[in-house]
């Protein structure tokens, strides 16, 4: 299972294994605090992307598309998200923005559910 979770709340037992997807670390936070099991900052939206997100308020359909092209060229990050998923049955992807609704940590939960969901319709065939 994927979840997604804000990194600055408290770690739990049901987090599974934790993968921090931000590009930069979280402000304020230290290690020990944030309880990371991995930092997977390349699958994170380039800074590009990053910074017409939060700083130009790019809108949030445009930034979802962009970043979903950007993930295209991803498939390494992925397939370790994927292996990570199998190997610990929960991975909580750990974002630091604001918005829990709308971060890049949301695309990529999507993203996996959704491939996830075509490979095992296609082995129903």
């Amino acid at each position: 299972m994927i979840r997604v979770k804000r990194v600055y709340e408290a770690a739990s037992k049901e987090d599974g294994w934790r993968v921090l997807v931000d590009r930069l670390w979280p402000r304020g936070l230290t290690k020990d605090k944030a309880r990371v099991d991995t930092w997977l900052k390349e699958i994170a939206p380039s800074d590009g992307l990053r910074k017409k997100f939060h700083h130009e308020k790019l809108e949030w359909a445009e930034f979802e598309k962009r970043y979903r092209a950007e993930l295209t060229k991803k498939e390494e990050e992925l397939k370790t998200l994927t292996n990570l998923e199998k190997e610990h049955g929960m991975v909580t992807l750990l974002f630091g923005a604001k918005d829990p609704e709308r971060n890049q940590a949301v695309v990529l939960a999507s993203l996996l559910k959704r491939g996830r969901t075509k490979s095992a319709s296609a082995g129903k065939r």
